[in-house]
């Protein structure tokens, strides 16, 4: 029975009565699919009541309205005199309140006429435009029934999230017909009880009586976060068992060189109880027969790179071979001017790998991986690009995971024998979400900042004193320090008012001449150059004006001052990112927060919070209690699960339930898990 069930699921929309290829098209655009349960994944924002009503003179304006009506005349429309003019229905209810009926859509105009004669009675619903001047109208009434036929008028209408082609009717009309399928199979069937809850909880949000049958902590759609929950971390679960019960899947790699201690004694600093307590779990994970899955989760400025450094080293004992995968070119290029002076010094070959390379240039170095010769390979994508071969890839650390997804860290792995994955990220989240996303993978914290840093002062100002904060830093711009200047768009819009980087750039080079402009939609080569400039010690410019591209990664350690227009605008991880491109040389840093006119209290709140602490986590808490995951992660976080039912924020509880359920040892076997697998498709999720 339950195959039967999951045929149902796995049928494509487009075999619903009603539906046929051409709209099935149009729900996968939507649903990010076209099967029937891409369809029941999908479920309603909210109820929309339709209040029966007596009379029209008892609704408000805005007001969603059902109430009978009597057709008394029609005022056909069309262009008249260059004007175009809608068709009118014109009624009346049964206590002769007048109420117009307007069609602006002239190619159906007969239709309308047709469905409402004139002397007939109709029940019709739609949302109610009352003006003084033109009294009651309802344009393009939801429904017109004959009133023996007032049942098809829902009393509560399921409103849910559409596209271009697909009405509310549509979405209706193909539930009642997959929901009439479901019931029939499972009505007669000896169906699993597991099942049936699932598929009795989907049935009450798809039909929900009001808008509390669709809240996150309701009792269905938290039966089905559970559902989904459980489907992901059992998932996480079981490959995480399956990495950790093999053995012997990677060479044991001998020592065959003493660096480690060379490395500890060129550091210009000491090395923060942190650090070094990452570095021993990840030397302890080099000794295990599996291969290493590790997350270093570290805040700005923490010492996450150095980290990376020893564990590279490390793993050059025994003469194998590293790679450190970033994001950028920039970012690439940074990390290698950084670590190349280090590796000099131990007598490692370090080389950086970017899509810039061609030619004789890039076949050299692709002969040096090769052989062995480079122990530590720098780079983006191109680092696993299908020419570059490696000796004897041992480690694979990626800078920025979150920029990376599944598909790119499974290529990077191919490239070695089991080599052991270390991953950074310098965008602290809620150990909730780390439980979460990362259930496959040791977590390592690095919680401490390098002796020495100096707090960042951070304060928030109105957009209305730029003039006298552009007067505030010319005296330390003139005496040699570096600005950030963070604009939320390129270039002005009509539909904004949020400040333009083009704008600002202008405006500031008449006040400071050496002034750069960095935004996204500039040449790859030409932003580089301008970032390159600016992180250049000798460089004359003193001021980048920049939109979020330099978010992570560029380290200036001259640049002192962080300004970001509109602030109100980003989320608070955004903004502490952005605040850590300051603050990593030895003179005190200062973060300004400008803030718009519309300005919201939360979004002032926001600004509060940052104000108050520099800790990320503690930020990263605050940034998903007030605003959810969807926008704290944003677009750029492309390894992370996105659910159907769950939310980060209101179902926390229901993550430790499901976490736990997970860690039963016969989860595999579970019938009911493996059957949430399915619908929740767990294939891609952490490999499993």
């Amino acid at each position: 029975m339950n195959k039967e069930i999951f045929d149902i699921f796995n049928t494509d929309l487009q075999f619903i009565h009603g539906v046929g290829p051409v709209l099935a098209t149009k729900f996968n655009d939507v649903l990010g699919g076209r099967r029937v349960l891409d369809f029941l994944l999908h479920i309603p924002s909210y109820v929309r009541p339709r209040e029966i009503l007596d009379s029209v003179t008892n609704a408000q304006n805005g007001d969603t309205i059902t109430v009978s009506v009597m057709v008394k005349s029609h005022k056909r429309g069309g262009v008249f005199r260059g004007r175009r003019h809608p068709t009118q229905i014109i009624c009346a209810d049964k206590f002769a309140a007048p109420i117009t009926l307007q069609f602006f859509n002239t190619k159906f105009l007969d239709y309308w006429i047709e469905k409402l004669p004139i002397g007939q009675w109709r029940i019709v619903s739609g949302k109610l435009d009352y003006s003084q001047r033109s009294g009651a109208i309802i344009n393009h009434p939801d429904f017109i029934e004959l009133p023996e036929n007032a049942s098809k008028i829902p009393t509560h209408q399921a409103v849910y999230p559409s596209g271009e082609g697909l009405t509310q009717k549509t979405f209706a009309n193909v539930r009642d017909q997959i929901f009439k399928i479901i019931h029939e199979r499972v009505s007669v069937q000896n169906t699993d009880e597991n099942l049936m809850e699932f598929i009795d909880a989907l049935t009450h949000v798809h039909f929900p009586e009001s808008n509390d049958d669709l809240v996150p902590n309701g009792t269905y759609v938290a039966k089905l976060a559970y559902c989904e929950l459980f489907a992901h971390q059992s998932a996480i679960a079981i490959n995480r068992r399956i990495r950790k019960s093999k053995t012997n899947t990677r060479p044991i790699r001998a020592k065959k060189h003493d660096l480690i201690n060379k490395f500890y004694e060129i550091l210009p600093f000491a090395l923060t109880g942190a650090q070094q307590r990452t570095i021993d779990e990840i030397f302890a994970d080099f000794n295990r027969p599996t291969p290493m899955m590790r997350l270093v989760q570290g805040d700005v400025g923490s010492g996450k790179t150095m980290v990376a450094m020893a564990a590279m080293v490390k793993m050059a004992e025994s003469g194998a071979q590293s790679v450190l995968l970033a994001p950028t070119d920039a970012l690439a290029q940074q990390h290698f001017a950084k670590l190349k002076p280090m590796c000099d010094k131990l007598g490692l070959v370090c080389d950086v790998l970017t899509g810039r390379d061609k030619g004789v240039a890039r076949r050299e170095k692709l002969i040096s991986l090769k052989s062995g010769r480079t122990k530590i390979a720098i780079g983006t994508h191109a680092l696993f690009s299908t020419d570059v071969e490696y000796k004897d890839l041992g480690l694979v650390i990626i800078d920025e995971q979150h920029r990376f997804g599944v598909a790119q860290r499974t290529a990077m792995r191919t490239k070695g024998n089991n080599p052991d994955m270390l991953a950074l990220s310098a965008t602290p989240i809620p150990r909730t979400l780390s439980m979460t996303v990362y259930g496959d993978m040791d977590i390592s914290i690095i919680n401490e900042k390098p002796a020495g840093r100096i707090p960042i002062k951070t304060t928030k100002l109105p957009i209305e004193r730029v003039g006298a904060l552009i007067s505030r830093i010319a005296p330390q711009v003139q005496s040699g320090a570096k600005v950030f200047w963070v604009c939320p768009l390129v270039a002005e819009s009509e539909i904004s008012d949020m400040v333009a980087a083009q704008s600002r750039f202008e405006d500031l080079k008449k006040y400071f001449p050496e002034t750069g402009l960095c935004h996204g939609q500039m040449d790859k080569k030409e932003r580089d150059k301008v970032m390159n400039e600016f992180a250049d010690e000798n460089s004359k410019m003193r001021i980048l004006v920049s939109t979020t591209v330099i978010e992570v990664g560029i380290d200036v350690p001259s640049a002192t001052i962080m300004v970001i227009e509109n602030a109100e605008r980003f989320g608070l991880a955004a903004l502490h990112q952005l605040r850590g491109r300051v603050g990593r040389g030895n003179s005190q840093s200062y973060c300004v927060l400008l803030y718009g006119n519309n300005v919201s209290p939360d979004g002032l709140k926001r600004l509060d919070v940052l104000c108050e602490t520099d800790d990320g986590f503690v930020i990263a808490e605050q940034d998903l209690m007030m605003r959810g995951v969807g926008e704290l992660l944003g677009t750029k976080q492309s390894g992370w699960i996105q659910y159907h039912f769950v939310n980060y924020r209101e179902h926390r509880d229901l993550f430790k339930l499901a976490q736990t359920a997970s860690m039963d040892d016969n989860i595999s076997e579970n019938v009911w898990a493996k059957q949430l697998r399915q619908i929740f498709d767990c294939s891609t999720i952490a490999g499993a």
